[in-house]
């Protein structure tokens, strides 16, 4: 019913800034809160980001918080990932995705829809 579809991952030094893009296409007339994940070579998917379907309440993982930045522009059904200072341990697939529900929920579970994901690689 929705379609997400990641871009602007690939290639970035260290204390790079780009901003990863997620659009969707589908039923985008519902209500979703989005989230950002991500998931390293040999590592379980893990959560990074999310924000409320009308943007005003953010969460995010302790390891990015300061750095990255989460926002939402619904009249463009696309939701944004600001990533500064970046680090090699960064480094990742990352993939957005939308839920239903309210709340602050961080678990690959909780999300109804997934994009293909983008990858984003830090090196020095």
């Amino acid at each position: 019913q929705v379609q997400l579809v990641e871009s602007g991952g690939g290639l970035v030094q260290v204390g790079g800034s780009p901003r990863l893009s997620c659009a969707a296409s589908g039923r985008t007339s519902s209500m979703y809160a989005m989230g950002w994940f991500r998931q390293a070579p040999g590592k379980e998917r893990e959560f990074v980001a999310r924000i409320s379907w009308g943007g005003g309440v953010t969460y995010y993982a302790d390891s990015v918080k300061g750095r990255f930045t989460i926002s939402r522009d619904n009249a463009k059904n696309t939701v944004y990932l600001q990533m500064n200072s970046l680090k090699p341990e960064d480094t990742a697939v990352y993939y957005c995705a939308a839920d239903r529900s309210a709340g602050k929920r961080t678990a690959t579970s909780h999300y109804d829809y997934w994009g293909q994901g983008t990858q984003v690689t830090v090196s020095s």
